[in-house]
């Protein structure tokens, strides 16, 4: 029965720290383009990581 002592303070502070944690997410503008984040998923990659105007060469492999 001791460990209600600590586990309900625990389990408070977690809460809350999700509930800032989302609170900052909607501040910080995470969830604007609901859209264009689901289209880009669709859009094919480059080859190279570094980008398609990268003046890099690359490694050879």
């Amino acid at each position: 029965m001791n460990i209600l002592i600590v586990l309900i303070p625990v389990s408070v502070l977690l809460g809350a720290a999700g509930l800032a944690a989302c609170l900052w997410t909607l501040r910080n503008g995470q969830y604007e383009d609901l859209e264009g984040d689901a289209a880009r998923i669709l859009l094919e990659e480059p080859l190279d990581p570094r980008g398609p105007d990268s003046k890099t060469p690359a490694a050879p492999e």
